[in-house]
């Protein structure tokens, strides 16, 4: 007997054929989706379930999949309006990782996490690279096994980069990073949780370590996140550094690869583009992070066209104030609408792609998620237009959920065929108790930090000059 049986729904399937399914259901099995199709035909084969949801007016979508974060920023929310990523970096982020205890890397990945859920995201991707301390990752995966989601966690580093802003108080040498990427693999990697490694920057690493992490990759046959051409000073950095240009470095060192996550890549030329393509690397769109920090607009149609795989995400809530998927797709789009003035340069439907069967390509999973086909982990979510005005109507769900939508309209989530959210309530922990929990931490590590300073000095400002 199925465990659910989500009947009478459109479902959004962004399986191969792109089948939208009116009057569909979603059979799911243990942690596995079991059928997919018109409702007549599921309930003819399976009969009923133990739990069987009539969703009438509803839409099914696959969950969505956040390719980039660093989940805690999401206690800093506010603290880095208005400025450009090396004043952000110098006056905010770095302050901050460097006075992190583990109870904030706990919470702050509680918070964002549930940000996500709320906004119908089942997998997020964090890149956790200071660590100033011992068991700052070791919270964040807690958080995660807490909340019952999905998550790559890539085990990042700074270990040079001191003439670049970098703090001495979280770099860390390359045993230690090896160490304990080996610890962290042995602990937590599995079904649920896959763990990576995620260099910060180029700039910020030196050669031999970058070597390291391609043996460790290709020793655990894991992936690699890295961030590359945020902004001119990325590219300038590098080739400081190393020599060469950021891209190149990855092919010199051998990095470049499927298993290459390069996020942000807003300052690509065209050679780094074929050479992208060539070597099948994945790229990561930031669009909310790059508006934040004005680094610019990531060459999405051409990385597209070009066949490169793109996955969507929030980045941290520290350069977004947010870790909401749906306001994501909605500035994705329009971000390339307006930069290339065409508003045909993407549709609704790509960037629900990018969300979802991309973005799980973008890392590795696309046989598990990103999509909802028979034999795939059962990460959904159930979309409730009639939760506010906003959703209404809904003439095409994709165009809904993408322009429309709001996190009042997700009613239910699952993540590998379990209930994690549903009526609008996360099942897994008490939010009502989470929420000001995460905020006196935020409040104890911003006074620890000092930054907090800055919004008292700046004051109210209309313009920024």
């Amino acid at each position: 007997m199925l465990d659910h049986l989500l009947l009478n729904a459109t479902v959004v399937t962004v399986n191969p054929r792109r089948e939208i399914i009116e009057g569909g259901a979603v059979g799911v099995e243990g942690d596995r989706i079991a059928a997919v199709g018109p409702a007549e035909e599921v309930l003819r084969r399976f009969g009923t379930a133990r739990q069987v949801w009539d969703l009438a007016g509803r839409a099914v979508f696959p969950g969505l999949i956040n390719t980039h974060n660093h989940l805690f920023q999401t206690l800093i929310k506010g603290l880095g309006d208005d400025r450009v990523l090396s004043d952000w970096l110098k006056y905010v982020t770095f302050p901050t990782a460097a006075y992190l205890e583990p109870e904030d890397t706990y919470y702050g990945a509680l918070l964002g996490c549930l940000d996500g859920l709320h906004s119908g995201t089942t997998t997020m991707v964090d890149y956790m690279y200071p660590h100033p301390r011992p068991g700052l990752s070791d919270g964040i995966l807690e958080a995660f096994r807490t909340l019952g989601v999905r998550a790559v966690f890539g085990r990042g580093y700074m270990n040079t980069g001191e003439k670049y802003g970098v703090p001495r108080a979280i770099m860390q040498d390359k045993d230690e990073v090896e160490r304990d990427f080996r610890r962290l693999y042995n602990e937590y990697h599995g079904d649920m949780i896959k763990i990576w490694l995620a260099p910060a920057a180029p700039w910020s690493s030196d050669r031999e370590t970058l070597l390291a992490v391609r043996d460790l990759a290709r020793e655990f046959q894991t992936g690699v996140a890295v961030h590359i051409s945020e902004t001119p000073f990325d590219r300038w950095a590098t080739e400081d550094l190393h020599g060469v240009p950021d891209v190149d470095l990855m092919v010199e060192l051998g990095l470049m690869g499927p298993n290459l996550l390069m996020v942000h890549c807003v300052h690509l030329t065209p050679r780094d583009i074929r050479t992208i393509r060539y070597f099948d690397a994945r790229v990561s769109y930031n669009p909310t992070s790059n508006m934040y920090l004005c680094s610019g607009v990531a060459p999405i149609p051409r990385l597209v066209e070009a066949g490169v795989t793109v996955g969507l995400a929030t980045d941290g809530a520290g350069s977004n104030n947010s870790n909401d998927m749906l306001e994501t797709l909605k500035l994705a789009a329009l971000l390339q609408k307006v930069h290339h003035l065409d508003p045909t340069v993407i549709t609704a439907e790509k960037v629900l792609e990018l969300a979802t069967i991309d973005a799980a390509r973008a890392i590795g999973l696309e046989g598990e998620i990103g999509s909802l086909e028979p034999g795939k982990k059962a990460d959904l979510f159930v979309f409730n237009p009639f939760k506010g005005a906003k959703a209404v109507p809904m003439h095409h769900p994709v165009s809904t959920l993408v322009y429309s939508s709001s996190q009042a309209n997700v009613e239910m989530v699952m993540v590998n065929g379990r209930v994690v959210l549903a009526d609008g309530k996360v099942q897994t922990v008490n939010e009502e108790r989470v929420l000001p929990e995460a905020h006196r931490a935020a409040v104890r590590l911003a006074e620890r930090a000092g930054t907090g300073r800055f919004l008292a000095e700046r004051g109210w400002r209309s313009l920024a000059f």
